[in-house]
């Protein structure tokens, strides 16, 4: 990481500093993402599981969430498949979504890369319609990259 802009992507980065425990870091960085974004109600990681072929659940903040999604299901899946993030303005408007949460409206996914192969997904949730926009996902691919150099 060259240069850290946001405040959050400093916090990220001076939390995770010397911290080698992949659980914790991902833990962490859930708790920080939903103690910093307005109106959430879902902050956190699924990961690839290569072996099942799947992501799994990983750390979060948030109701229970669905524990398996394959790669193309859903806003997670489809992030995954095109190894590119997602703004939701409304989840109920995007094809095959998977409502693991009723209350949520919107959602941002952002994939995360480690040496050059995707890790993983940053999932977030709101009830609220519209909640996410440029500044948020820029912010939080920003993230994304900083937690790689931490796992």
């Amino acid at each position: 990481m060259s240069k850290v802009i946001s405040l959050v992507g400093q916090q990220l980065d001076a939390l995770l500093e010397n911290e080698t425990n992949i659980v914790s870091n991902l833990a962490n960085t859930a708790a920080l993402l939903f103690q910093n974004y307005e109106n959430l109600n879902w902050a956190g990681f699924y990961i690839y599981n290569d072996d099942a072929k799947e992501l799994d659940l990983g750390p979060f903040q948030g109701k229970v969430a669905c524990m398996h999604i394959k790669p193309g299901s859903g806003v997670v899946g489809t992030a995954f498949a095109n190894k590119e993030s997602i703004v939701v303005p409304n989840v109920h408007e995007f094809a095959g979504h998977i409502a693991c949460d009723a209350d949520s409206n919107s959602e941002l996914v952002v994939p995360i890369f480690k040496n050059g192969q995707i890790y993983g997904i940053i999932d977030i949730d709101s009830p609220i319609l519209n909640r996410f926009g440029e500044n948020e996902k820029n912010e939080v691919e920003e993230l994304a990259e900083i937690l790689a150099n931490h796992i």
